[in-house]
Protein backbone atom coordinates (compact mmCIF):
# COMPACT_ATOMS: atom_id res chain seq x y z
CA UNK A 1 0.00 0.00 0.00
CA UNK A 2 1.22 3.61 -0.93
CA UNK A 3 0.16 6.63 0.82
CA UNK A 4 1.26 10.65 0.32
CA UNK A 5 1.93 13.01 3.53
CA UNK A 6 2.35 16.38 1.68
CA UNK A 7 5.29 15.75 0.17
CA UNK A 8 6.51 12.32 1.83
CA UNK A 9 5.35 9.09 -0.23
CA UNK A 10 4.72 5.99 2.49
CA UNK A 11 4.41 2.36 1.37
CA UNK A 12 4.65 -0.79 3.09
CA UNK A 13 6.33 -4.27 1.37
CA UNK A 14 4.74 -7.46 1.83
CA UNK A 15 7.59 -8.45 4.24
CA UNK A 16 6.84 -5.99 6.51
CA UNK A 17 9.27 -3.55 5.50
CA UNK A 18 8.88 0.29 5.56
CA UNK A 19 9.47 2.94 3.06
CA UNK A 20 9.18 7.15 3.14
CA UNK A 21 10.52 8.72 -0.05
CA UNK A 22 11.24 12.42 0.15
CA UNK A 23 11.49 13.60 -3.34
CA UNK A 24 13.81 17.17 -3.54
CA UNK A 25 14.41 17.98 -7.43
CA UNK A 26 17.10 20.73 -6.17
CA UNK A 27 19.62 18.21 -5.03
CA UNK A 28 21.78 16.35 -7.28
CA UNK A 29 22.52 13.68 -4.21
CA UNK A 30 20.22 10.86 -3.24
CA UNK A 31 20.47 9.73 0.68
CA UNK A 32 19.28 5.95 1.95
CA UNK A 33 18.80 5.03 4.93
CA UNK A 34 18.31 1.12 6.44
CA UNK A 35 16.96 0.99 9.74
CA UNK A 36 17.27 -2.64 11.18
CA UNK A 37 15.09 -2.93 13.91
CA UNK A 38 17.87 -4.95 16.40
CA UNK A 39 20.09 -2.81 18.44
CA UNK A 40 21.71 -2.80 21.83
CA UNK A 41 18.25 -3.92 23.57
CA UNK A 42 18.04 -7.09 22.09
CA UNK A 43 21.31 -8.35 22.94
CA UNK A 44 21.74 -10.82 25.88
CA UNK A 45 23.81 -10.02 28.68
CA UNK A 46 26.67 -12.66 27.92
CA UNK A 47 26.59 -10.73 24.48
CA UNK A 48 26.81 -6.90 25.27
CA UNK A 49 28.89 -5.40 22.21
CA UNK A 50 27.63 -8.05 19.27
CA UNK A 51 25.39 -5.46 17.85
CA UNK A 52 28.80 -2.70 16.77
CA UNK A 53 30.84 -5.54 15.88
CA UNK A 54 27.64 -6.87 13.39
CA UNK A 55 28.10 -3.30 12.32
CA UNK A 56 31.59 -3.41 11.32
CA UNK A 57 30.88 -6.78 9.17
CA UNK A 58 28.77 -5.46 7.15
CA UNK A 59 31.16 -3.11 6.06
CA UNK A 60 33.75 -6.19 5.46
CA UNK A 61 32.26 -7.76 2.62
CA UNK A 62 29.65 -10.26 1.79
CA UNK A 63 29.30 -13.34 -0.19
CA UNK A 64 29.51 -11.89 -3.55
CA UNK A 65 32.22 -9.68 -2.92
CA UNK A 66 35.33 -9.59 -0.41
CA UNK A 67 35.74 -6.61 1.57
CA UNK A 68 38.19 -5.05 -0.99
CA UNK A 69 35.84 -5.44 -3.81
CA UNK A 70 33.04 -4.12 -1.92
CA UNK A 71 34.60 -0.89 -1.28
CA UNK A 72 35.96 -0.59 -4.98
CA UNK A 73 32.52 -1.26 -5.42
CA UNK A 74 31.01 1.73 -3.85
CA UNK A 75 33.77 4.13 -4.77
CA UNK A 76 33.07 3.09 -8.80
CA UNK A 77 28.79 3.95 -7.78
CA UNK A 78 30.50 7.53 -6.06
CA UNK A 79 28.65 6.61 -2.99
CA UNK A 80 29.34 7.20 0.68
CA UNK A 81 28.47 4.10 2.68
CA UNK A 82 28.52 3.17 6.99
CA UNK A 83 27.22 0.75 9.56
CA UNK A 84 26.85 1.81 12.79
CA UNK A 85 25.13 0.36 15.93
CA UNK A 86 22.34 2.21 18.47
CA UNK A 87 20.01 1.39 21.24
CA UNK A 88 17.06 -0.02 19.22
CA UNK A 89 18.34 -0.44 16.13
CA UNK A 90 22.01 -1.18 13.44
CA UNK A 91 21.66 1.62 10.79
CA UNK A 92 23.27 1.37 7.13
CA UNK A 93 23.46 4.59 5.12
CA UNK A 94 24.54 5.67 2.01
CA UNK A 95 24.84 8.81 -0.13
CA UNK A 96 25.38 8.76 -3.44
CA UNK A 97 24.79 10.80 -6.61
CA UNK A 98 20.47 10.64 -8.73
CA UNK A 99 22.50 8.93 -11.72
CA UNK A 100 23.87 5.92 -9.70
CA UNK A 101 21.53 5.46 -6.96
CA UNK A 102 19.70 1.95 -8.50
CA UNK A 103 23.48 0.84 -8.43
CA UNK A 104 24.34 1.96 -4.69
CA UNK A 105 21.40 0.12 -3.60
CA UNK A 106 21.86 -2.75 -4.88
CA UNK A 107 25.53 -2.61 -3.03
CA UNK A 108 23.37 -1.96 -0.10
CA UNK A 109 20.95 -4.67 -0.08
CA UNK A 110 23.92 -7.05 -0.69
CA UNK A 111 26.06 -5.77 1.70
CA UNK A 112 23.16 -5.77 4.33
CA UNK A 113 21.15 -9.55 3.50
CA UNK A 114 24.58 -10.90 2.25
CA UNK A 115 27.12 -10.11 4.64
CA UNK A 116 30.24 -12.69 4.51
CA UNK A 117 31.31 -12.42 8.74
CA UNK A 118 34.08 -15.08 7.97
CA UNK A 119 36.00 -16.12 11.09
CA UNK A 120 39.25 -13.50 10.01
CA UNK A 121 36.74 -10.56 9.44
CA UNK A 122 35.14 -11.42 12.81
CA UNK A 123 38.80 -11.43 14.53
CA UNK A 124 39.71 -7.92 13.40
CA UNK A 125 36.46 -6.46 14.04
CA UNK A 126 36.13 -7.78 17.76
CA UNK A 127 39.62 -5.90 18.20
CA UNK A 128 37.96 -2.83 16.63
CA UNK A 129 35.77 -3.36 19.29
CA UNK A 130 37.60 -3.89 21.99
CA UNK A 131 39.97 -0.65 21.37
CA UNK A 132 36.91 1.28 21.61
CA UNK A 133 35.99 0.01 24.71
CA UNK A 134 39.50 0.74 26.45
CA UNK A 135 39.34 4.32 24.75
CA UNK A 136 36.95 5.32 27.27
CA UNK A 137 39.52 5.39 29.57
CA UNK A 138 40.66 8.74 28.01
CA UNK A 139 37.28 9.92 27.65
CA UNK A 140 36.09 10.97 31.25
CA UNK A 141 33.39 13.00 30.15
CA UNK A 142 31.63 9.79 28.14
CA UNK A 143 32.17 7.38 30.91
CA UNK A 144 30.22 9.71 33.51
CA UNK A 145 27.76 10.29 30.83
CA UNK A 146 27.53 6.09 29.83
CA UNK A 147 27.27 5.23 34.06
CA UNK A 148 24.54 8.22 34.51
CA UNK A 149 22.29 6.95 31.67
CA UNK A 150 23.17 3.48 33.02
CA UNK A 151 21.62 4.20 36.34
CA UNK A 152 18.84 6.70 34.87
CA UNK A 153 17.05 4.46 32.55
CA UNK A 154 16.16 0.38 33.11
CA UNK A 155 16.95 -2.40 31.58
CA UNK A 156 17.56 -2.79 28.38
CA UNK A 157 17.39 0.91 27.34
CA UNK A 158 20.41 1.76 30.08
CA UNK A 159 23.06 -0.20 27.77
CA UNK A 160 25.80 1.13 25.99
CA UNK A 161 27.18 0.10 22.25
CA UNK A 162 30.42 -0.50 23.45
CA UNK A 163 29.27 -3.99 25.20
CA UNK A 164 31.83 -5.29 28.56
CA UNK A 165 35.35 -6.35 28.38
CA UNK A 166 34.12 -9.94 29.27
CA UNK A 167 31.37 -10.13 27.04
CA UNK A 168 33.48 -8.92 24.00
CA UNK A 169 35.69 -12.03 24.87
CA UNK A 170 33.10 -14.38 25.43
CA UNK A 171 31.49 -13.29 21.91
CA UNK A 172 32.52 -15.79 19.03
CA UNK A 173 32.18 -15.36 14.85
CA UNK A 174 29.24 -18.13 15.04
CA UNK A 175 27.65 -16.49 17.96
CA UNK A 176 27.82 -13.35 15.54
CA UNK A 177 26.58 -14.52 12.58
CA UNK A 178 23.64 -17.06 14.45
CA UNK A 179 22.45 -13.47 16.25
CA UNK A 180 22.39 -11.59 12.77
CA UNK A 181 20.67 -14.46 11.02
CA UNK A 182 17.95 -14.35 14.01
CA UNK A 183 17.68 -10.52 14.49
CA UNK A 184 18.32 -8.67 10.49
CA UNK A 185 14.57 -9.32 9.57
CA UNK A 186 11.87 -6.87 7.62
CA UNK A 187 9.34 -7.03 9.55
CA UNK A 188 9.67 -3.60 11.62
CA UNK A 189 12.33 -2.17 9.45
CA UNK A 190 12.63 1.15 7.76
CA UNK A 191 13.78 2.03 4.73
CA UNK A 192 14.16 5.73 3.86
CA UNK A 193 14.81 7.93 1.00
CA UNK A 194 15.70 11.32 0.56
CA UNK A 195 16.83 13.61 -2.64
CA UNK A 196 16.78 13.53 -6.23
CA UNK A 197 14.23 10.40 -6.60
CA UNK A 198 11.04 10.18 -7.89
CA UNK A 199 9.08 8.00 -5.29
CA UNK A 200 7.54 5.53 -7.93
CA UNK A 201 11.03 4.85 -8.95
CA UNK A 202 11.85 4.54 -5.36
CA UNK A 203 9.94 1.66 -4.31
CA UNK A 204 10.57 -0.66 -7.40
CA UNK A 205 14.00 -0.22 -6.22
CA UNK A 206 13.41 -1.27 -2.86
CA UNK A 207 10.82 -4.04 -3.81
CA UNK A 208 13.45 -5.74 -6.82
CA UNK A 209 16.63 -5.53 -3.86
CA UNK A 210 14.72 -5.65 -0.44
CA UNK A 211 11.21 -7.72 -1.30
CA UNK A 212 12.86 -11.54 -0.86
CA UNK A 213 13.63 -10.48 2.77
CA UNK A 214 11.36 -11.89 5.11
CA UNK A 215 11.17 -12.77 8.90
CA UNK A 216 10.11 -10.78 12.12
CA UNK A 217 12.94 -10.16 15.07
CA UNK A 218 12.31 -11.25 19.01
CA UNK A 219 10.76 -8.60 20.77
CA UNK A 220 13.50 -7.55 23.77
CA UNK A 221 12.64 -7.91 27.47
CA UNK A 222 12.14 -4.63 28.88
CA UNK A 223 12.79 -4.40 32.40
CA UNK A 224 11.46 -1.40 34.34
CA UNK A 225 13.64 -0.88 37.12
CA UNK A 226 16.21 2.11 37.67
CA UNK A 227 18.28 3.06 40.43
CA UNK A 228 18.84 7.14 39.62
CA UNK A 229 20.07 9.11 42.77
CA UNK A 230 24.14 9.95 43.25
CA UNK A 231 26.96 8.24 42.84
CA UNK A 232 30.93 8.62 41.92
CA UNK A 233 33.51 7.06 39.89
CA UNK A 234 37.03 8.02 41.27
CA UNK A 235 39.23 9.27 38.74
CA UNK A 236 43.06 10.43 39.63
CA UNK A 237 42.74 13.41 37.49
CA UNK A 238 42.96 17.19 37.79
CA UNK A 239 39.23 17.36 36.13
CA UNK A 240 35.95 16.66 37.44
CA UNK A 241 32.57 15.57 35.23
CA UNK A 242 29.08 16.28 36.57
CA UNK A 243 26.21 14.92 34.97
CA UNK A 244 22.52 15.69 35.74
CA UNK A 245 20.09 13.16 34.22
CA UNK A 246 16.47 14.15 34.51
CA UNK A 247 13.03 13.05 32.99
CA UNK A 248 11.43 14.77 30.09
CA UNK A 249 8.42 14.45 27.99
CA UNK A 250 9.50 11.62 25.14
CA UNK A 251 8.91 12.05 21.51
CA UNK A 252 5.46 12.93 20.18
CA UNK A 253 4.03 14.09 23.71
CA UNK A 254 2.70 17.52 23.52
CA UNK A 255 5.16 19.25 25.77
CA UNK A 256 7.97 17.78 22.97
CA UNK A 257 8.65 21.18 21.57
CA UNK A 258 8.25 23.59 25.05
CA UNK A 259 10.88 20.99 26.75
CA UNK A 260 12.99 21.09 23.41
CA UNK A 261 12.98 25.38 23.60
CA UNK A 262 13.24 25.13 27.27
CA UNK A 263 17.07 22.84 26.53
CA UNK A 264 17.68 25.88 23.95
CA UNK A 265 17.28 28.31 26.36
CA UNK A 266 19.63 26.94 28.89
CA UNK A 267 22.04 25.69 26.60
CA UNK A 268 21.51 27.54 23.26
CA UNK A 269 24.90 28.68 22.43
CA UNK A 270 26.40 31.69 24.65
CA UNK A 271 23.51 33.37 25.08
CA UNK A 272 22.10 30.61 27.18
CA UNK A 273 21.37 30.35 30.72
CA UNK A 274 23.79 27.71 31.81
CA UNK A 275 26.76 29.50 30.11
CA UNK A 276 25.74 32.63 31.47
CA UNK A 277 25.22 31.74 34.99
CA UNK A 278 27.98 28.70 35.43
CA UNK A 279 30.79 30.01 32.76
CA UNK A 280 30.36 33.74 32.54
CA UNK A 281 29.11 35.15 36.21
CA UNK A 282 31.01 32.83 38.23
CA UNK A 283 34.27 31.31 36.12
CA UNK A 284 33.29 27.40 37.47
CA UNK A 285 33.82 25.66 34.93
CA UNK A 286 35.29 25.12 31.30
CA UNK A 287 32.24 23.18 29.51
CA UNK A 288 28.99 23.51 30.43
CA UNK A 289 25.78 22.26 28.42
CA UNK A 290 22.34 20.60 28.10
CA UNK A 291 20.84 18.23 25.76
CA UNK A 292 17.70 16.69 25.05
CA UNK A 293 17.11 13.17 24.25
CA UNK A 294 13.37 11.67 23.01
CA UNK A 295 12.22 8.31 22.14
CA UNK A 296 8.92 6.86 21.93
CA UNK A 297 9.39 5.35 25.62
CA UNK A 298 11.41 7.84 27.30
CA UNK A 299 12.49 11.32 27.09
CA UNK A 300 15.72 12.69 29.08
CA UNK A 301 17.71 15.68 29.73
CA UNK A 302 21.43 15.26 30.21
CA UNK A 303 22.85 18.17 31.96
CA UNK A 304 27.13 18.17 32.24
CA UNK A 305 29.53 20.48 33.78
CA UNK A 306 33.25 19.85 33.23
CA UNK A 307 35.54 21.59 35.71
CA UNK A 308 38.39 21.25 38.26
CA UNK A 309 38.52 19.72 41.66
CA UNK A 310 38.32 23.20 43.72
CA UNK A 311 35.08 24.51 41.94
CA UNK A 312 33.18 21.13 41.70
CA UNK A 313 31.09 21.40 44.54
CA UNK A 314 29.93 24.64 43.48
CA UNK A 315 29.40 23.89 40.13
CA UNK A 316 27.21 21.26 40.83
CA UNK A 317 25.38 23.28 43.14
CA UNK A 318 24.96 26.07 40.52
CA UNK A 319 23.98 23.42 37.75
CA UNK A 320 21.10 21.91 39.99
CA UNK A 321 19.78 25.29 41.13
CA UNK A 322 19.88 26.96 37.10
CA UNK A 323 18.00 23.30 36.05
CA UNK A 324 15.36 24.17 38.97
CA UNK A 325 15.32 27.60 38.45
CA UNK A 326 13.31 27.26 34.98
CA UNK A 327 10.27 26.24 36.83
CA UNK A 328 9.91 29.84 37.76
CA UNK A 329 8.02 30.27 34.52
CA UNK A 330 10.36 33.46 33.70
CA UNK A 331 11.66 33.28 30.31
CA UNK A 332 11.53 36.34 28.39
CA UNK A 333 10.49 36.98 24.97
CA UNK A 334 14.41 37.67 24.41
CA UNK A 335 15.28 34.26 25.37
CA UNK A 336 12.38 32.23 23.41
CA UNK A 337 13.13 34.16 20.33
CA UNK A 338 16.30 33.37 20.57
CA UNK A 339 16.07 30.27 21.18
CA UNK A 340 13.28 29.70 18.62
CA UNK A 341 15.52 31.33 16.21
CA UNK A 342 18.31 28.93 16.81
CA UNK A 343 15.78 25.41 16.30
CA UNK A 344 14.50 26.84 13.22
CA UNK A 345 18.05 27.34 11.36
CA UNK A 346 19.28 23.85 12.61
CA UNK A 347 16.01 22.59 11.14
CA UNK A 348 16.64 24.86 7.85
CA UNK A 349 20.15 23.56 7.52
CA UNK A 350 19.54 19.95 8.00
CA UNK A 351 16.81 20.26 4.94
CA UNK A 352 20.55 21.29 3.20
CA UNK A 353 21.35 17.76 3.74
CA UNK A 354 20.10 14.80 1.96
CA UNK A 355 21.04 12.32 4.77
CA UNK A 356 19.87 14.34 7.26
CA UNK A 357 16.47 14.07 6.16
CA UNK A 358 16.52 10.40 5.15
CA UNK A 359 17.45 9.94 8.78
CA UNK A 360 14.69 12.63 10.32
CA UNK A 361 12.05 10.64 8.25
CA UNK A 362 13.05 6.89 10.10
CA UNK A 363 13.15 9.13 13.49
CA UNK A 364 9.91 10.65 12.78
CA UNK A 365 8.67 6.81 11.86
CA UNK A 366 10.05 4.93 14.77
CA UNK A 367 9.06 7.64 17.29
CA UNK A 368 5.67 9.56 16.18
CA UNK A 369 4.56 6.92 13.59
CA UNK A 370 4.23 9.33 10.67
CA UNK A 371 7.09 11.19 9.31
CA UNK A 372 6.76 16.00 9.32
CA UNK A 373 7.88 18.25 6.14
CA UNK A 374 10.17 21.04 6.90
CA UNK A 375 7.94 22.95 7.35
CA UNK A 376 5.45 21.12 10.07
CA UNK A 377 8.41 20.99 12.20
CA UNK A 378 9.27 25.08 11.57
CA UNK A 379 5.21 25.22 12.31
CA UNK A 380 5.45 23.41 15.69
CA UNK A 381 8.63 25.67 17.00
CA UNK A 382 6.20 28.80 15.85
CA UNK A 383 3.24 28.57 17.57
CA UNK A 384 4.57 28.06 20.80
CA UNK A 385 3.97 30.82 22.58
CA UNK A 386 5.35 33.11 25.62
CA UNK A 387 2.65 33.02 27.83
CA UNK A 388 1.79 29.00 27.50
CA UNK A 389 5.51 28.00 27.49
CA UNK A 390 6.22 29.65 30.85
CA UNK A 391 2.86 27.80 32.19
CA UNK A 392 4.53 24.70 30.83
CA UNK A 393 7.74 25.77 32.75
CA UNK A 394 5.76 26.21 36.17
CA UNK A 395 4.30 23.00 35.95
CA UNK A 396 7.57 20.82 34.95
CA UNK A 397 9.26 18.70 37.16
CA UNK A 398 12.70 17.17 37.07
CA UNK A 399 11.14 13.72 38.43
CA UNK A 400 14.00 11.53 40.20
CA UNK A 401 17.04 12.31 38.94
CA UNK A 402 20.31 10.78 38.74
CA UNK A 403 23.68 12.65 39.54
CA UNK A 404 26.90 10.95 38.44
CA UNK A 405 30.51 12.72 39.25
CA UNK A 406 33.93 11.21 38.20
CA UNK A 407 36.72 12.67 39.75
CA UNK A 408 39.32 12.85 42.73
CA UNK A 409 36.28 13.19 45.54
CA UNK A 410 33.07 12.84 45.86
CA UNK A 411 31.02 15.81 46.03
CA UNK A 412 27.90 16.43 47.93
CA UNK A 413 24.51 16.25 46.37
CA UNK A 414 22.30 18.94 46.50
CA UNK A 415 19.02 16.75 46.93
Amino acid sequence: MTTTHDSITLATLDNGLRIAIEPNDSMRSVAMRLMIPSGVIHQEKNELGIVGICAELLLRGSTTRNSQQQADDFDLAGAVRDASPAAKSIGVSMTTLDNRFEEAVALVADMTLNPAMTDESFEASRIMAQHALASLADDPQQRAVLAARERHLPEPYNRSTYGTESSLKSITAQSTRDWWAAHAKPDGAILSIAGAIEPGKAIELASTYFGSWSGKAPPPKISTDAPRGYAHEEDDTNQVQIIIVNDAPPAAHANEMNELLAVSVLSGGMSGRLFTEVREKRALCYSVSASYRAAKEYGLVTSYVGTTPERAQESLDVLYEQLGAMQAGDVTSDELNRARIGLKSRVIFSGESTGARASALIGDLVNRGSPRTLGQVIEQIEAVDLESFNDYLRQRTLGKITIQTLGPAALTPPC
